[in-house]
């Protein structure tokens, strides 16, 4: 099944998966002002798909940093993008979160639950991701990082109670369409379009979100 990224408009990203790596990369910068690096990749040995980390027991094959400066590799030119990828085209795009968006991270489970309270709720939406590893990234703006654990505090909640973690300076995440090794690749829960392209705040989001993580345990 083909993505879809809706900006200005509706545009096809190719099959090909090295091309629409790439392709998609330079789209997140141009279109949504996001920085972006090139992680890890997948390399087949002996017909088993391993990440280009050279760890056998890697926990994100494919969807990791690949050099320990990524911080300050990430950029937000599409025309830097453009090279970086066409140097290693299969490359994972990983978005450093803490500049133009945290994000705010919970199981899947509880994501869904979330995701239709806040319909209910009419409240808008940013981009939210959903990962093989069975998590959804709920991108807001940023200083969620600082907010949150308050926040949380005065839902009557123990952030360490809850499995909702928040990724600010200093993280990333992955975006569609990269792949984490043979479990699949990440998708959108809530696409990118022009509606979304102004971020909520933490705060509008957390209420609904602790309520369906505290459910969730």
């Amino acid at each position: 099944m083909e993505e879809t990224i809706a900006g200005a408009e509706a545009t096809q990203i190719p099959k090909q998966r090295g091309e629409s790596l790439l392709e998609t990369a330079v789209r997140y910068a141009e279109e949504r002002h996001w920085d972006v690096f090139p992680g890890t990749w997948l390399e087949t040995v002996d017909g088993v798909q391993l990440c280009s980390c050279g760890d056998g027991a890697c926990a994100a094959p494919g969807a990791h940093p690949a050099r320990p400066d990524w911080a300050t590799q990430a950029t937000g030119s599409a025309t830097v993008a453009r090279r970086m990828w066409q140097k290693q085209p299969t490359a994972s795009i990983l978005l450093p979160t803490g500049r133009t968006f945290d994000a705010i991270s919970v199981p899947e489970t509880a994501g869904f639950l979330a995701l239709a309270r806040m319909e209910r709720m009419e409240l808008t939406l940013g981009p939210v991701t959903l990962t093989p590893d069975r998590r959804m990234q709920f991108f807001v703006l940023p200083g969620a990082s600082a907010k949150v654990p308050d926040l949380v505090r005065k839902l009557g909640w123990s952030l360490g109670a809850l499995d909702l973690l928040t990724l600010g300076e200093g993280t990333y995440v992955a975006a569609p369409p990269t792949r984490f090794g043979s479990r699949g690749a990440v998708q959108w829960a809530c696409r990118p379009t022009a509606a979304n392209r102004w971020l909520p705040d933490a705060e509008e989001l957390i209420s609904p979100l602790a309520y369906a993580c505290g459910r969730d345990r």
